[in-house]
């Protein structure tokens, strides 16, 4: 892909994450998202040839960090370690990938009912993989015996709130935007109340 396809893309899909974040996604039409972009509406259809592709590709845009962000957990035996990577890195995708967050969230509490179902798919297989990856750091006893499901839940939702409702956090804070000290400070105290709260030990 040439760098001048792959710019014009990115920009497209950014926009396009604004106006589904704003609108959702029946409101929102690829007329006003060429507007937006500043590109011909031919354009638009020439990079993803329809709607539909660019919604995914929207979606794609933070699903795949999502999918991406528990690798560690995956492949890392230490809780300590893989739980750090993991949340610290959930935080960056709150930061980094705002709209699009927005956008896939508001597409869950709808039902899911244009999410394609290869992510979805790849999104329930990562589920039963962090939760048999709790269940396993329990039975060997380097995490208290606390209800994985409802650890995971909270991980989800105490760092995906960054990005999700990130004008009640910034009025709450008096601030436009969180800026990178926020970030690190919710990733030192999120960590802290993880690892402490959960009784978290390093692998033996």
């Amino acid at each position: 892909m040439s760098r001048i396809r792959a710019k014009n893309q990115e920009k497209i899909i950014d926009v396009a994450s604004q106006l589904f974040a704003e609108k959702g996604y029946a409101a929102t039409t690829t007329a006003e998202i060429a507007q937006r972009a500043e590109i011909p509406k031919p354009n638009l259809y020439y990079y993803f040839n329809t709607k539909d592709n660019l919604y995914r590709a929207v979606l794609e845009s933070v699903t795949l960090p999502l999918l991406e962000a528990s690798l560690p957990i995956e492949q890392l035996d230490d809780p300590r370690e893989a739980l750090t990577q993991y949340i610290r890195t959930k935080l960056r995708i709150s930061r980094d990938h705002a709209s699009a967050s927005k956008t896939f969230a508001a597409e869950v509490m709808a039902g899911a009912p244009h999410l394609p179902r290869d992510i979805a798919e790849a999104l329930i297989d990562q589920s039963k993989m962090i939760l048999n990856k709790f269940d396993y750091w329990i039975t060997q006893g380097w995490m208290d015996p606390v209800p994985a499901k409802h650890l995971m839940f909270m991980l989800w939702s105490s760092t995906q709130t960054y990005a999700d409702f990130n004008w009640q956090i910034c009025q709450v804070s008096g601030q436009y935007e969180l800026d990178d000290e926020d970030f690190e400070q919710a990733a030192e105290f999120l960590v802290n109340l993880v690892l402490k709260g959960c009784g978290v030990k390093h692998a033996d």
